[in-house]
C-alpha cells in the first residue's frame, strides 16, 4: 500500500512538473508580445555574439568597441531594408488607391464585354440573365472593397511610424546593453539565482542557441528558395514578352515581403495579379497566381522537413507545432511553435530519450 502511494505521488509530481512547464511557456509567449523589443534585442544579441567575440579576438578590440561596430553595421542594413520596403509599399498603395476608380471601370467593361457577347447570352432565360448581372455586380463590388480595405490597412500600418520608432528605440538600447554588458548581466544572474539553476540554465541556453541558429538558417534558406523560384518565373515571363520589366528587383521585393511572417508573398502577388487582370492582361495575372501557388506549395512541403532537419525533430511534430501555434496566436505562432517545441526538447531531453510516458508512469 505504501509502495502504491509513493508511486502515485511520483507520477503526480512528474505530471505537475510537465504541466507547470507548459504553463510557464504559455505565459512567456504572452509576455513576449508585451516585451517584444527586449525579446528582439535578446535574439539579435545571441546571433551577434559570435561575431563580437571574433572581432575581439581578431583585432584585440574591447567588447564595447566590437559591439558598437557590429550594431552599427546591422542598424544600417536594417534601416536600408525597412526604408526601401516601407517607401515602396506606401507608394504602391497610394497609386492603387488613387486609381481604384479606373480599375473598377476597367473590370466592369471587361466583364460586360464578356457577358454582352451575343453568342454567350443568346437563348439564355431572362431570369438567368438577371441573376448573372447581380452576380457580376456583387463580384466587382466585393473585389474593389477587398482591394480598398487591404490597401487602407497597409497604409494604416505604415502610418504607425511613431509607435514603430519607439519600439525600434527600445530595441536598439536593449541590444546595446545586452551586447556591451554581457558579463555584468551574467554576474547578476549568478548572484540572484541558485548555483544549480544557473548550471542548468547555461547548459540549456547553449544548446538552445545552437538549435535556434540552425532554425534561422532553415528559414533563411526557405526565403532564398522563394526568391529563386520567383526570379526564374519572372525571367521566363519577361522572355515570353509579358509585362515584367524588372524581374530581379521584383523578385527581391517578393522575397523581402515573404520574410515577414504576418504578410507573406501573397500580399504582393495576389493584388498584382488582380491589377494585371483588370488592366486586360489576364494571362499575366493568371501566371502570377500560378507562380505564387508554386512558391506556396514548395514552401509548405519543404518547411517542416528543413526545419526538422536543422533542429533534430521529425517533420510531423514540427508540423503539429506550427499548426498549434497558428491556432493559438495566429500567423506568428507558425514561427513560435517550432521554437517552443525546441525549448521543450532541450528541457525534457532525458525524458524524451527514455520515453515520456515511461518516464512518468514507470
Amino acid at each position: 500500500m505504501i509502495t502504491n502511494y509513493n508511486y502515485i505521488v511520483k507520477v503526480l509530481k512528474r505530471v505537475l512538473s510537465l504541466a507547470f512547464t507548459l504553463f510557464i511557456i504559455y505565459i512567456a509567449l504572452r509576455l513576449s508580445v508585451f516585451y517584444l523589443p527586449f525579446l528582439i534585442a535578446l535574439v539579435l544579441a545571441l546571433l551577434l555574439e559570435p561575431i563580437i567575440r571574433w572581432l575581439m579576438k581578431k583585432f584585440k578590440w574591447t567588447r564595447i568597441v566590437s559591439s558598437i561596430v557590429i550594431i552599427g553595421i546591422t542598424l544600417l542594413i536594417l534601416l536600408a531594408i525597412i526604408g526601401w520596403g516601407s517607401s515602396t509599399l506606401f507608394k504602391e498603395a497610394n497609386n492603387l488607391l488613387e486609381g481604384k476608380s479606373t480599375y473598377f471601370d476597367k473590370t466592369k467593361n471587361m466583364v460586360n464585354s464578356f457577358t454582352n457577347n451575343k453568342a454567350f447570352v443568346d437563348g439564355m432565360p431572362d431570369e438567368l440573365k438577371k441573376n448573372l448581372e447581380n452576380i457580376e455586380n456583387d463580384w466587382i463590388n466585393s473585389l474593389v472593397n477587398w482591394l480598398t480595405n487591404t490597401l487602407e490597412n497597409l497604409k494604416t500600418w505604415i502610418k504607425r511610424v511613431p509607435n514603430l520608432l519607439m519600439t525600434f528605440f527600445f530595441t536598439l538600447m536593449a541590444l546595446f546593453f545586452m551586447c556591451t554588458d554581457k558579463i555584468f548581466i551574467i554576474d547578476q544572474l549568478e548572484h540572484h539565482l541558485p548555483e544549480k539553476w544557473m548550471k542548468k540554465l547555461t547548459t540549456h541556453l547553449h544548446q538552445f542557441i545552437s538549435s535556434f541558429s540552425n532554425y534561422l538558417k532553415a528559414e533563411i534558406t526557405l526565403i532564398f528558395i522563394s526568391f529563386v523560384i520567383s526570379l526564374v518565373g519572372l525571367v521566363i515571363f519577361k522572355l515570353c514578352k509579358l509585362n515584367v520589366p524588372y524581374p530581379l528587383i521584383t523578385a527581391l521585393g517578393i522575397a523581402f515581403v515573404d520574410a515577414l511572417p504576418i504578410i507573406g508573398s501573397g500580399a504582393v502577388m495576389v493584388p498584382w495579379a488582380v491589377i494585371e487582370a483588370i488592366n486586360g492582361d489576364i494571362l499575366l495575372g493568371f501566371l502570377i497566381i500560378v507562380l505564387w501557388s508554386i512558391m506556396g506549395v514548395v514552401r509548405n512541403l519543404l518547411e517542416p522537413k528543413m526545419v526538422s532537419k536543422h533542429i533534430g525533430i521529425h517533420p510531423i511534430f514540427t508540423l503539429i507545432a506550427m499548426y498549434t501555434g497558428f491556432k493559438m496566436i495566429g500567423v506568428m505562432g507558425m514561427i513560435l511553435g517550432p521554437i517552443v517545441l525546441l525549448i521543450l526538447k532541450e528541457i525534457y531531453s532525458p525524458m524524451i530519450e527514455q520515453g515520456i510516458f515511461k518516464s512518468i508512469f514507470e
